[in-house]
């Protein structure tokens, strides 16, 4: 497969972090999405969210599965590591290279098509292991790649492109995400990037499994008026929980916002989450209250967007299996062969 390539010449005043990177080292090769397709949004706020963190492009490795969605990560993080799976397979690749180098970053792209139909298993278990992860489903409620059929998010009542209802329920990721366990969990829209990136970088920063729906409009097939997945729909029937920004431990922390308006929700790793609450009967920490407002919302015919659940103190899946913290392909023959005398006493304990 040829892939477009951007010059590697750049204007040399642009902004760098504090490596010395400028965004465009963030970038990767141009797309070959349709224009104005919302997935290339994402790319771009998945490179702002990382180009702002100062994370080095090689300490992330990006995967992904098949489809529109699976695609992107050719367009953004190219000098990061990479591996495009079989369909609906991210979610177990992910979670055996996790195991093996536990200090890389992980992010996992997906489509509604990948994770809630053939991949619906593998979400749920990376999900229910806390396999500590970035994992977004770019949802167009449709499959792009074959034409534009109903996907499992596609809303029970949307229409499609040729005018056929969808009949069935719809799988709702957020409320799966919510009751697996997972201890980051939001929605956002491609067409809002004010919400978008610090949502990305507070899930890059969150150490345990970070879940983000982003609906996202498929212009080929899925913009057209009775879909429940358009630009103008999600517009119209959005209702945001909460206004984020994401304050890394390096810097000060700064608020100016009215009093009362604002809480700081102190991840386990140190970073804070700066949270300007327009609901003030939503608690971002109960998970149970959590999944009764969304269903509460989807009744009324709203799209909730925003951090809908966060742990403050997350525990991932080397945590749970009592790991090594040196990851295990750093593990030398001494570590990893540790004698027939071991291995017997092992056996004894299991008889």
């Amino acid at each position: 497969m040829t892939f477009l390539t951007k010059p590697k010449l750049h204007h040399p005043g642009l902004p760098t972090n504090a490596l010395g990177y400028t965004r465009r080292d963030y970038e990767g090769a141009l797309s070959t999405l349709c224009a104005g397709c919302g997935h290339d949004s994402i790319s771009a706020a998945i490179v702002r969210a990382c180009f702002e963190l100062d994370m080095p492009p090689h300490r992330i490795a990006k995967l992904s599965g098949i489809g529109c969605s699976s695609k992107t990560p050719t367009y953004f993080l190219g000098a990061s590591h990479g591996f495009n799976s079989v369909h609906g397979r991210m979610p177990s690749v992910l979670t055996g290279a996790n195991l093996a180098n536990r200090d890389l970053i992980y992010l996992g792209v997906s489509g509604d098509g990948d994770s809630a139909s053939i991949g619906l298993g593998q979400f749920a278990h990376v999900m229910r292991r806390g396999v500590n992860m970035v994992y977004i489903v770019e949802n167009n409620g449709v499959y792009g790649l074959t034409k534009g059929q109903f996907s499992a998010t596609s809303d029970k009542g949307a229409k499609s492109k040729r005018g056929l209802t969808n009949s069935e329920e719809a799988i709702d990721m957020i409320a799966m995400a919510l009751q697996l366990g997972a201890t980051f969990v939001a929605r956002s829209f491609s067409g809002d990037k004010a919400q978008l990136v610090p949502l990305i970088k507070a899930a890059l920063m969150h150490e345990g499994a970070a879940f983000i729906d982003c609906i996202s409009p498929c212009v080929a097939f899925n913009n057209h008026e009775g879909s429940t997945k358009s630009f103008d729909y999600v517009r119209e029937h959005n209702e945001a929980v909460n206004f984020l920004d994401v304050i890394t431990a390096r810097e000060p922390i700064v608020v100016d916002y009215a009093p009362g308006t604002v809480e700081l929700v102190r991840q386990h790793d140190g970073s804070t989450l700066k949270l300007r609450k327009l609901a003030d009967d939503y608690d971002v920490q109960d998970r149970v209250a959590a999944m009764g407002w969304l269903q509460q919302r989807r009744a009324m015919g709203e799209i909730v967007t925003g951090l809908l659940y966060v742990d403050p103190e997350p525990n991932d899946l080397h945590h749970h299996m009592n790991t090594v913290a040196i990851p295990f392909n750093a593990l030398g023959e001494t570590e990893l062969v540790p004698g027939a005398a071991v291995l017997d006493k092992l056996n004894a304990s299991l008889r």
